[in-house]
Parts: C-alpha cells; sequence; structure tokens
C-alpha cells in the first residue's frame, strides 16, 4: 500500500509538472508553423530535455491528422521497418519523428518520398544533436528542410514579475525539470542526473567512446573558465591531451547544444585584436551545478558570479535573436564588449554587469567608439531603464527583449 500510495503522488507531481511545461507558451511554436507552410521537413532541434517533445505535443492539438513517432520506442521503431510503406499508409498525416539522430538513414529516405509527393509540412524531426553531428546526410534534404533550434526555458518566455523569479531562473537555468522543481535541492539533483546521463548515456549513443571522467573534467574546466578566451593549449596540458582532441571535444559539446563559442569581432581598425573565441556553458543552471554551486546565496559569493550572469544575459539573448549575428568585442590594450549584434549594416552593443549599480570604464567607452554601435544596452540585473548617454542605455533582461524583440 505504501508503495502504492508514493507511486500515486510520484505520478502527480510528473503530471503537474507536465501541465505547468504545457502553460508556459514557447516564443518558437509561431516560427515552427512558418517553417511548416513553407517546407516538406521542419527539423527541430535541441538538447536533451529541453522540451522538444513536450512542444510537438502541444502542436498536435493544432495540426489536424498528427502523428507522432518516438524512435527511442520500439514499437514505434517497428513500425518503421519498412518507411515508405508506413508513410505511405499515412501519407494525409503530419508525421513526427522523435530522437531522429537514433535513425539517420531516415534523411536520404525523406528526399525520395518528399521528391515523388511535395507538400509542405509532411514531417517534423526531433533530434538531440546538430543536423552536422546527426549525420552528412542531412545535406540531402537541402532546400527541403527549415532547421530550428528549440533552446530550454528563456526569461521572455516564463516572465517575471518579482527579482526573485529571475534570481530562480538564472540559478536553476531553463530546462523545464530544472526550473520547475520544487525547491532549489530537487533541481540541484536533476541538474547532476542530466550531466551524467549526457556524459554516460547520450554521447556513446551518437557513436563517440570518450571518458567520462575526461569528459567530466573537462566540462567542469570549461565552466571554471565561463565567458573567457578559449585556450585548447592549457586545457589539453591540464588534461593530458593534444590541442586537436581538446578542438574536436569542444565541437562535440558544441554540437550538442552544452557549450558555445562566441567569435570575435573584426573591425578594420589599427588595433591589436583578441582572435581566439569566447566559451560559454550555455545553461546557467549546468554550470552552476559543474561547480557545485548549491543554491543562489553560494553563486553571490563565488568568483564564478559575473561570468555566470553574462553568459546568462547571452544565452537569453540568442534565444531570440535568430536574425542577428553574434560577436564579442575585446582589443589587447583592454577595450571590451560582451555581445556585439550585427544585422546587415545595423550594430548593437551589449554590456553585461551583474552589479544593480553598474560602473563603466573607459575601455567601455573606447569598445563602442571602435565597433560604431548605433544603440549600447548595459543588462543588469534590474527591472527598469535609463539612459547614461545617447544612444547608451541600462536596463534589465527584459526591458532589453522587450525593446528589441517586442
Amino acid at each position: 500500500m505504501l508503495i502504492c500510495n508514493s507511486f500515486y503522488i510520484f505520478m502527480q507531481i510528473v503530471n503537474l509538472i507536465f501541465k505547468m511545461h504545457a502553460l508556459i507558451q514557447r516564443k518558437i511554436e509561431s516560427f515552427v508553423f512558418q517553417n511548416l507552410k513553407v517546407f516538406p521537413v521542419v527539423a527541430l532541434l535541441g538538447s536533451r530535455q529541453c522540451g522538444k517533445s513536450t512542444l510537438s505535443k502541444m502542436l498536435a492539438g493544432k495540426i489536424p491528422n498528427f502523428l507522432y513517432m518516438d524512435l527511442q520506442n520500439m514499437s514505434d521503431l517497428n513500425k518503421l521497418s519498412d518507411p515508405y510503406l508506413f508513410i505511405k499508409n499515412n501519407k494525409e498525416s503530419t508525421i513526427c519523428l522523435d530522437e531522429i539522430q537514433k535513425m539517420p538513414e531516415m534523411f536520404s529516405i525523406l528526399r525520395s518520398i518528399i521528391d515523388e509527393d511535395r507538400r509542405n509540412g509532411r514531417f517534423i524531426l526531433l533530434g538531440s544533436a546538430s543536423r552536422e553531428l546527426i549525420s552528412n546526410s542531412a545535406e540531402t534534404l537541402a532546400g527541403r528542410i527549415g532547421l530550428i533550434e528549440l533552446t530550454p526555458f528563456s526569461i521572455s518566455e516564463i516572465g517575471y514579475l518579482k527579482e526573485f523569479e529571475l534570481y530562480k531562473h538564472w540559478f536553476r537555468g531553463g530546462y523545464p525539470e530544472s526550473y520547475l522543481s520544487a525547491n532549489d535541492s530537487d533541481s540541484n539533483l536533476w541538474r547532476e542526473n542530466f550531466i551524467r546521463t549526457y556524459i554516460e548515456r547520450d554521447i556513446p549513443q551518437l557513436g563517440f567512446q570518450l571518458p567520462a571522467l575526461q569528459l567530466r573534467r573537462l566540462l567542469t574546466m570549461c565552466a571554471h573558465s565561463q565567458g573567457q578566451i578559449l585556450n585548447s593549449f592549457k586545457l589539453g596540458e591540464s588534461l593530458s591531451l593534444t590541442h586537436p582532441t581538446i578542438r574536436r571535444y569542444i565541437d562535440l559539446l558544441e554540437q550538442t547544444f552544452v557549450l558555445r563559442t562566441l567569435q570575435p569581432f573584426i573591425v578594420n581598425v589599427k588595433k591589436r585584436l583578441v582572435k581566439s573565441p569566447k566559451i560559454f556553458v550555455r545553461d546557467s543552471g549546468i554550470l552552476h551545478r559543474l561547480l557545485q554551486i548549491d543554491g543562489f546565496n553560494d553563486l553571490l559569493g563565488n568568483p564564478i558570479f559575473g561570468s555566470s550572469w553574462e553568459g546568462y544575459v547571452i544565452e537569453n539573448i540568442l534565444s531570440i535573436a535568430h536574425d542577428w549575428t553574434p560577436y564579442f568585442y575585446r582589443t589587447a590594450s583592454g577595450h571590451e564588449l560582451d555581445l556585439v549584434l550585427t544585422r546587415g549594416k545595423k550594430v548593437i552593443a551589449v554590456e553585461c554587469k551583474a552589479s544593480t549599480a553598474p560602473q563603466l570604464t573607459k575601455g567601455f567607452w573606447k569598445a563602442i567608439n571602435d565597433v560604431g554601435a548605433e544603440m549600447v544596452y548595459v543588462i543588469a540585473p534590474i527591472s527598469d531603464m535609463y539612459p547614461v548617454k545617447e544612444n547608451v542605455f541600462v536596463c534589465g533582461l527584459n526591458q532589453f527583449l522587450k525593446t528589441l524583440f517586442p
């Protein structure tokens, strides 16, 4: 009886989390429908547990004849033993194939099917790895596929009315189960399990046999290097690995949406510019778990505090700035901007300050002149916006996102 009651309570909690998850409107949903009108295939890619399957089930209620297939489910996998026959028998359906990286040969199969009957919105593919990592055969769908990246919950999706909620999202990160956990302890436990499963199961399933302990150490060192210039030689020396091996590992972690490298902004000025990328652990919650930071108070006293805010701000901006190309700017003499967004001839500069009363340095003002930014925003953990100079504003993250991406 006790076991039955415990299982019932567990299932109630799971159902509650799913309902809370479903209540959060994903910003990407309208973009998915736009792609379905243009392409026969839409691929929704993103890290494991970021909400792809839940989003697809939400789409199911809005798309007639929606058919969901989980390629981790043996029953669904058996139905696709003859893909041509199955798809022909369900030609009026929008077929969603989850965990497409487990069946990369489907790309070439889909091409021949689509070329026989090119109707838009026929297939939705969900994958936990980048197109390049899934298979080179994904290139066979060029011109037939719309590629969309789904990130964990962003601050623009959950919104916030109180500073406490911003701090909660910043500390726990955006993965649904982590953010929606009952308390920080449960969230920490979920994120620890996520990291372990990612290293011990997900990476090997993609065909990479990397020592788990070595990969965990590399991830932890990347966390300690949050927002710093990537130094592959230094990382290699610490792990007794060659520079090319470190680069290969970094590429793998980036293509599975755990790390982000941000390229430098090169302008035609007579300055010595930093030309190596910056490195970030993309989700702030995963960053904090790698560094064994157990609560927001612990983060406040940690040396990573400022870099954590920088990565958090950048990731939330890039989750919706789909039409902008991101860079950072740094010179050898210390002129620096955390984020430079470009679109055509437009240039917007962003500086991230974890203080509620940010102080701006001479290097900041000189960097603005170097990059020729038309608008500049200093983003701090505040809830208002005020000017400090013409076209230079201090603001909160939500205020910035609402201003640039209404």
